[in-house]
């Protein structure tokens, strides 16, 4: 069986911390890398029940795509405001399980996290959206842009993509003609709303990503006219599918080099949100209390 050293060192090749914008987070966040690794689990976000599956499943190792201290820290007492994520810390330590980030340097890896989301929403893939200076002719970037296998209504894009990503309260928002053509997309995982430009210049019918805010998603329809048609996914639910992809990867590299390692996908929704409640009527017609 591999040493955890040995596993590191294989993630580090799969998403390269130099991929990693400069004020990431990530690789090991706590582990002995002496230690036997037999058993890996992947998820999203590093909370207290995605902790408590992977040490009840047996792992070694947690993988997550999200860091647990993004910001730095000073401690990690599991008391005070930042005290659950202390108690991440204790839990793992606790129980021998390491914890490994791959945030950003797994977007802009080939694959990366926007291809597993392009490949959930049934798009094939011809490239990055932006992509890598230091690779600029291959597949690594923030982003991917994709074509369907034949042009559907902006209306059935979105139920196509809404069955291929994991349920959230939120859903997905869409913003465009519903009886728009979709053929290209661009898709980002996570918050992509900074890549408006780029989208812009790809010339693509439609545009997937999480986190949309009102003004920066207003100002890039009234700029084009309208379009690209726009579908507003949760943050988790655009990145979750990066996590059978990992797994996937990690089987090979296991297999290849004579492992005697299992790999787990955590299904537990991380997402914060927890229920929708559609409004009553676009606008209201009076304010509450109002004299009608």
């Amino acid at each position: 069986m591999p040493r955890l050293s040995d596993v590191i060192a294989a993630l580090d090749a799969l998403w390269p911390p130099a991929l990693a914008e400069s004020w990431d987070a990530v690789g090991l966040v706590c582990g002995d890398p002496a230690a036997d690794v037999t058993r890996v689990v992947f998820a999203v976000d590093p909370v207290q029940e995605v902790v408590d599956e992977a040490v009840e499943a047996g792992a070694d190792l947690l993988v997550t795509h999200h860091p647990l201290y993004l910001r730095g820290t000073t401690t990690v007492a599991p008391v005070g405001p930042a005290g659950f994520k202390g108690r991440v810390v204790h839990d793992l330590i606790r129980a021998g399980v390491a914890l490994y980030v791959a945030h950003t340097n797994a977007d802009r890896a080939d694959p990366g996290v926007s291809d597993a989301l392009a490949a959930a929403v049934g798009l094939r893939v011809t490239g990055p959206l932006v992509p890598d200076p230091a690779d600029p002719e291959g597949r690594r970037g923030l982003g991917r842009i994709g074509v369907l296998d034949e042009t559907l209504s902006l209306a059935e894009f979105a139920e196509q993509a809404a069955r291929g990503l994991p349920t959230t309260a939120t859903g997905l928002r869409i913003a465009g003609d519903p009886a728009a053509p979709i053929r290209s997309v661009a898709v980002c995982g996570g918050s992509g709303d900074s890549l408006f430009a780029q989208v812009r210049a790809a010339g693509v019918d439609a545009y997937l990503t999480a986190d949309l805010r009102h003004h920066p998603a207003s100002e890039a329809r009234q700029a084009a006219g309208g379009t690209p048609a726009l579908l507003d996914a949760a943050h988790w639910a655009t990145e979750w599918p990066w996590c059978p992809q990992a797994a996937r990867e990690v089987d090979a590299l296991a297999e290849r080099n004579g492992w005697a390692l299992s790999t787990q996908v955590s299904y537990a929704v991380t997402d914060p949100w927890t229920a929708h409640a559609p409004s009553a009527s676009p606008v209201p017609s009076s304010s509450p209390g109002a004299p009608r």
